[in-house]
């Protein structure tokens, strides 16, 4: 059996996930601070994108080479305010934000765990 690509995907995108929050929290606790601009991420999309993850094709009729679906190219959206001192920093933004890492975290957990049963299914056969 060959090497399985999904627990290599599902854990980059779990590192991903933690550095976005790590960069919203930052946002937050900054909420305050004159100056201070938020800052986020790139796109998982983008370093997806540039990761290479080969196809295994175990008969010539399952899959056909030379087809690739391309990625759409995201728009970078502007914070909502700018305060007076200069803080471009929305909480509710960036609650937004918090709410879809949660998400993201929710469905990555249950990815992994049915892909984890099936493996262990086709293992007992």
């Amino acid at each position: 059996m060959g090497p399985v690509y999904l627990m290599d995907l599902a854990s980059s995108h779990e590192r991903w996930l933690s550095l976005r929050q790590a960069s919203v929290s930052a946002n937050v606790a900054n909420a305050n601070t004159p100056g201070y601009r938020a800052r986020d991420i790139e796109p998982f999309n983008k370093i997806l994108d540039a990761k290479v993850v080969p196809v295994t094709v175990t008969s010539p009729m399952h899959i056909t080479t030379g087809s690739r679906v391309e990625a759409q190219a995201m728009r970078k959206e502007k914070t909502w305010e700018t305060v007076h001192s200069g803080n471009s920093v929305s909480l509710e933004q960036e609650m937004l934000k918090a709410g879809d890492i949660n998400r993201d975290y929710s469905l990555n957990t249950a990815i992994v765990k049915s892909f984890h049963r099936m493996f262990m299914t086709s293992m007992k056969s």
